[in-house]
């Protein structure tokens, strides 16, 4: 899930940029600091989006340079549990598929995506399925999947993804599913 939020932060301007508007120099500060890391409760910071209210800046003594605590307003990236998203397929290896979900990439191993045993040909850089050939997986396919496993450390996002269900899978799977639905009714 995507969230806006406002956090505060205390940057270091240095010397040579006193002169310049504070609150321009405090956002590229920011940007360059906090965009594209992870953090624990706030996950992993997308932008910055602006600068809000600054504190009066305060000197340490053996250091030309100033500090300032600022609040900023930042979009950040949380995937949670049970969260339906959408991916290009980036990547594909013998034991399943790279998915690009927003700023991450998720994995969702080959016993996780369809009811059938998927088998990857190097050759052809495709996962096949074994009893329904016709389910294949490919590089740039575009794929629906519910986000099952979250890990979430200092340095990496590690996210785990099924396409078993109903209305998952690649968006041929899902139009097919949805015209055996709808013959149904």
């Amino acid at each position: 899930m995507y969230y806006i939020s406002t956090i505060k932060s205390t940057l270091r301007v240095p010397p040579s940029r006193f002169s310049e508007n504070l609150s321009d120099i405090l956002l590229e500060l920011a940007r360059d600091s906090l965009e594209e890391r992870i953090y624990d409760k706030i996950g992993f910071i997308v932008a910055v989006l602006e600068a809000g209210t600054v504190d009066e800046g305060h000197l340490i003594p053996g250091d030309a340079g100033a500090f300032y605590e600022c609040d900023f307003k930042i979009l950040s990236y949380i995937p949670e549990r049970g969260e339906v998203i959408e991916g290009e397929v980036i990547e594909l290896i013998d034991f399943g598929a790279f998915i690009r979900v927003s700023t991450i990439d998720a994995l969702c191993h080959v016993s996780q995506m369809a009811n059938d045993f998927f088998s990857y040909n190097s050759g052809q850089e495709i996962l096949i399925g074994k009893q329904d050939s016709s389910l294949t997986v490919r590089r740039d396919d575009v794929v629906r999947g519910r986000i099952v496993v979250v890990g979430m450390q200092r340095n990496a996002i590690r996210v785990g993804v099924t396409m078993r269900q109903n209305g998952l899978g690649k968006m041929e799977w899902i139009q097919k599913w949805k015209e055996e639905q709808l013959a149904k009714a």
